[in-house]
């Protein structure tokens, strides 16, 4: 007991890195204006990885950044600001903190018990 005890603290406080980035954007070629941004969050610690993929559309500005002008960062930021914000960040981000904790100590499995 123990020892579990021991391991399962070890695991919990491995550091967890999360990571956006957008994989690929659609804009219309008039004006440069962004309506799709499709992105990805990956997150992974010393052992495990996990990962989400998604798109998400956005409304024409009165203003638009010219697309040669865009950054990565800029426009990661147009995406969470469209998923929700903050809220909606942390609650994705702890969603793939799940998945790490479950591929680390898993609660579920499939097999038989014979060979």
């Amino acid at each position: 007991m123990g020892l579990w005890y021991y391991s399962l603290i070890l695991i919990n406080n491995m550091a967890t890195t999360t990571t956006w980035n957008i994989a690929q954007l659609d804009r219309e070629t008039a004006d440069g204006y962004v309506f799709t941004a499709h992105y990805t969050i990956n997150a992974a610690n010393e052992t495990y990885k996990a990962g989400a993929y998604g798109s998400i559309g956005f409304e024409k500005p009165e203003t638009l950044v010219p697309f040669a002008d865009l950054t990565e960062e800029t426009v990661v930021g147009w995406v969470k600001e469209a998923l929700g914000g903050e809220e909606k960040v942390t609650e994705i981000e702890a969603a793939l903190q799940a998945q790490l904790d479950e591929q680390a100590a898993p609660t579920k499995a499939s097999g038989l018990p014979w060979s």
